[in-house]
């Protein structure tokens, strides 16, 4: 085939990769942002990412940056979203693929490549922050997708150890969820997570969780998605 045959009408553009990384502490919701060591945006608040280099596919990039600027490996990403609006970098026509990773027990960042920061950062604070390209409405998505996760996944029981009450469970859901403290009804949210087939189960223990009666002690079931699912 001759060179001729490649040749194409259309101009090349670049393919990149963003990540939020989000974890509970500090009884908050916390994002792992970075501070940019290079333009746009120097030394400003934005998500961990980069370009996705000729011989990779888009997770092996999105995982390799993470480390590269984070120092920050996980487990599971998933995909979230592709962001493709013709000027949402200045540099250039750059289409950017979303991964989001929700983990418990995640260390503090540290910088490298061309990022001269790497740390937690509430979420709330970061939303309100000018983030650069479209990375405000990246977070915001990425959030959206951690919060449906809690009701149809069992990801917030690993917020909680390997044993938990129903309070401490329902305290996980509140940050994740954005809602304040006791805010939702226990009894509403016991009968819900009682109800999910194989969600929790119940060790035979109880244990003092506050003012009241001893709350009874949960471990983790083996379900991998919650039926009925736990509603907002």
């Amino acid at each position: 085939m001759t060179k001729r045959a490649y040749e194409s009408e259309y101009p090349p553009f670049y393919v990149a990769v963003d990540i939020v990384v989000l974890t509970v502490r500090e009884e908050q919701l916390h994002v792992m942002a970075i501070r940019r060591g290079g333009g746009p945006g120097t030394g400003e608040f934005a998500l961990p990412g980069g370009f996705v280099e000729i011989d990779e596919d888009l997770e092996t990039a999105a995982r390799r940056e993470l480390v590269e600027e984070t120092n920050l490996e996980v487990d599971f990403l998933e995909q979230v979203k592709t962001y493709g609006a013709p000027d949402r970098d200045p540099r250039g026509r750059i289409v950017s693929v979303l991964y989001v990773a929700v983990v418990p027990d995640l260390p503090e960042g540290e910088a490298g490549t061309d990022a001269s920061e790497a740390l937690w950062v509430p979420v709330d604070e970061l939303m309100a922050a000018d983030l650069p390209f479209d990375h405000n409405v990246m977070l915001v998505d990425a959030v959206e997708r951690a919060r449906a996760k809690l009701e149809y996944s069992p990801l917030a029981a690993s917020f909680c150890g390997d044993t938990f009450t129903i309070g401490q469970l329902r305290r996980v859901y509140e940050i994740v969820w954005g809602k304040d403290k006791h805010s939702i009804d226990p009894s509403n949210f016991q009968r819900k997570v009682l109800t999910a087939d194989d969600f929790i189960v119940a060790t035979g223990e109880v244990v003092g969780d506050g003012p009241g009666r001893p709350a009874r002690v949960y471990r983790l079931g083996g379900a991998a998605v919650l039926n009925p699912p736990v509603t907002r």
